[in-house]
């Protein structure tokens, strides 16, 4: 096979190098002349790109064969004209989930179970998707089993059933991503940055939030599915153990039986960009390091200059050779990594970026290094080593564009996808040996504009200090993210004059009139997910915590004050998220004995009566941080026994509501608190705490 009599050269001539190499240390010439500077190698054959053979059926899918008779395997991929890009803003998400219920929630034929249990017995697999700018589709199978699993592969494709079951779950995996979005460094910045360039409404600079995931249904996704998933969309390629002709006529026999449908228009919206320099900043108090980006909008694939630019950009910021990595990183020693790039990208502008990761102390010099490669290239031709060491990099690693038949289909597939002729990667090698020292300072000066770049940095923002002063005023992102259902309650209207009765006879009950509670001490345990968790909690009135959880995974430690805190695990300190310093500011604020403490401030409403379980609570309501919370008052004790209020749940993405039921009340110094508590998310119990002790003003 060529692939393969292509990987035995490549062998062979390693083999001739080592050899070479060993003969050097055993018999050095006396005039310093190296045996190896003598030997002749022969050139290695050129690498031909096997055809690709298409066709297209009268219903407007295009086919790409090639065949590889090496294993007995056959894959499919499809290519859909289709993509992210086209949905609104309010249901970002739809396409992504769309993909992804495709292939899990199976069809009215091969339901989920069902399918994956015939892909199992077979050794195959089915998968979907839809990204940015296109869906896809693809099957891995036995050449024995290919006639039997394509009509499932088709019928995956064009009939998913879509069961709701299936959807929430994709749905929730989204929003669990969404709240995991905000951990890693880079993964802000480069999101960041990408919203600072195209704008933060726009299609390209958008996020996928709660809200969005929240918003999209069934039928949105069978409307989805329905507009895009047609023939006329569809390119299709199969590369494996078969013959030609063959194969020809089982795929007129299945696809070329789909109904046509409509064409997608891909629309992709301009770029409303306007040059301009500015210093962003987005502060991450549990890192001791900054990750920087700084760049403008790039261009497009289609530029005449293209090949020009890569190389440029190769000298700049490409692998071990580039200037950022010898000069920022190596000399200077500024730089864990330096990376960049000139995005040219097929339907809308690339992004053009350089940056860096560096010590907190050294965020300004290392941004400084970085600008003055950038303008270097401008004002300075590269040295005829540096383009000669760029061309290398970039002809010696064009073999891995052919390193498989799969990856040569997916690439001719590709090209035709985008808009590209089919020998577009032979075009861009040739115009790469072309290229020149004068070219590449030609296109510097076009294509970079060191006067008008965007610096963002993520870091700590206490160990940089005013390092960024200097850039001009500093703009800070905030990267909260949004909660859905966010915003003051309306408040409930009842009966004012009784519902401060009750709430003070509820705080006169739970903190004897007299008592000056200024910390409590409680031990216990919590039961939760199977687990049970020994919990000491010191509250400090009024608005700190320090608590102490005996975790499978050793002894963890909160700290909470004032809107902020600290998490110790084995040892190591990091700050709180800032989710969870919420969450603990919310808890302290709406507990009943803060709520008892701070009566005076509030408005209650009392609402009537309730009946739970043969017991006629008083129901009291309060505002606590805009949101209700309802008290139950037995109405004997004036104890708060039962508690509900509405929270934001990350992991399901929406608010929830929460109901504490509170028993066993013991009181100590003056202070009742109950040791036994049940807790409920929508109905379902979710966790149960018992306490042992309570200790008030603690010493």
């Amino acid at each position: 096979m060529i692939m393969k009599q292509f990987s035995i050269l490549c062998l062979l001539a390693v083999l001739l190098f080592s050899c070479a190499q060993t003969e050097q240390v055993a018999d050095s010439s006396p005039d310093g002349e190296s045996p190896h500077e003598n030997l002749d190698f022969p050139e290695l054959n050129d690498f031909q790109k096997p055809e690709v053979e298409t066709f297209t059926t009268g219903n407007g899918i295009t086919f790409y064969l090639l065949e590889d008779r090496e294993l007995p395997l056959i894959n499919v991929s499809a290519r859909i004209r289709t993509g992210g890009v086209l949905v609104p803003n309010e249901k970002a998400g739809l396409a992504s989930i769309t993909g992804t219920v495709m292939r899990s929630g199976g069809t009215e034929t091969y339901p989920p179970d069902s399918l994956n249990k015939l892909l199992e017995n077979r050794a195959a697999s089915i998968e979907t998707g839809v990204g940015f700018t296109s869906g896809s589709a693809g099957m891995n199978v036995l050449k024995e089993d290919f006639e039997d699993l394509l009509p499932v592969f088709i019928d995956v494709l064009t009939n998913p059933a879509f069961p709701q079951e299936k959807i929430e779950l994709a749905k929730k995996q989204t929003k669990s991503g969404i709240s995991r979005r905000n951990d890693n460094l880079q993964q802000i910045g480069v999101r960041e940055f990408q919203r600072l360039i195209y704008g933060e409404d726009s299609v390209y600079g958008r996020n996928t939030e709660y809200e969005t995931v929240n918003n999209i249904s069934r039928e949105d996704l069978l409307r989805y599915h329905e507009n895009h998933f047609e023939a006329e969309n569809m390119m299709v390629g199969v590369v494996g153990d078969f013959e030609t002709e063959a194969m020809k006529q089982k795929l007129r026999e299945t696809f070329g039986q789909l109904p046509a449908g409509d064409e997608t228009e891909l629309e992709f919206p301009e770029v409303d960009y306007q040059p301009r320099s500015s210093i962003n900043f987005i502060n991450k108090s549990d890192v001791n390091q900054s990750f920087v980006m700084m760049g403008h909008l790039g261009g497009m694939r289609d530029n005449p200059d293209y090949a020009e630019v890569q190389v440029m950009n190769q000298v700049l910021s490409g692998g071990f050779s580039g200037r950022l990595l010898q000069i920022v990183r190596s000399e200077m020693g500024l730089a864990y990594s330096v990376f960049g790039r000139y995005g040219m990208n097929s339907f809308y502008p690339g992004v053009f970026y350089a940056g860096v990761q560096t010590k907190s102390a050294t965020t300004a010099e290392a941004i400084d290094a970085i600008i003055e490669q950038i303008e270097r290239l401008r004002s300075e031709p590269i040295t005829e080593e540096e383009l000669q060491d760029t061309k290398d990099q970039i002809l010696n690693s064009a073999v891995f564009e052919y390193d498989s038949y799969e990856e040569v289909l997916s690439q001719q597939m590709s090209y035709a996808y985008r808009g590209l002729p089919s020998d577009a990667f032979e075009q861009y090698i040739e115009e790469v040996k072309a290229t020149t020292i004068e070219d590449v300072q030609s296109v510097a000066q076009e294509y970079l504009n060191p006067e008008n770049l965007q610096i963002l940095v993520v870091g700590n923002e206490d160990e940089i200090g005013d390092q960024l002063q200097k850039y001009g005023e500093v703009n800070e992102i905030d990267i909260s993210i949004p909660e859905p259902g966010s915003g003051d309650e309306e408040a409930v209207e009842g009966d004012a004059e009784k519902g401060r009765e009750l709430l003070n006879a509820m705080a006169d009950a739970v903190i004897d009139p007299g008592t000056e509670l200024n910390t409590l001490t409680m031990t216990g345990e919590v039961v939760q997910g199977g687990q049970t968790i020994g919990t000491t909690m010191t509250i400090d009135y009024p608005d700190a915590i320090e608590q102490t959880i005996q975790a499978p995974m050793g002894e963890v430690h909160l700290s909470y004050k004032d809107g902020s805190g600290t998490m110790t695990v084995g040892g190591q300190e990091r700050p709180l998220p800032p989710q969870m310093a919420n969450g603990l500011k919310s808890t302290l604020n709406r507990s009943f004995l803060a709520i008892a403490m701070n009566a005076g401030e509030l408005d209650p409403q009392f609402l009537g009566t309730e009946e739970v379980e043969g017991t006629a609570y008083n129901k009291v309501s309060v505002q606590v941080d805009g949101s209700n919370v309802t008290l139950l008052l037995d109405p004997e004790t004036s104890y708060p026994d039962i508690q509900r209020y509405r929270q934001f749940n990350p992991q399901q993405g929406q608010q929830v509501d929460i109901e504490n039921r509170h028993s066993d009340w013991q009181t100590v110094d003056g202070v009742a608190y109950p040791y036994s508590q049940v807790t409920f998310m929508n109905g379902n119990q979710s966790a149960e705490a018992t306490y042992e002790s309570h200790e008030v003003n603690k010493e």
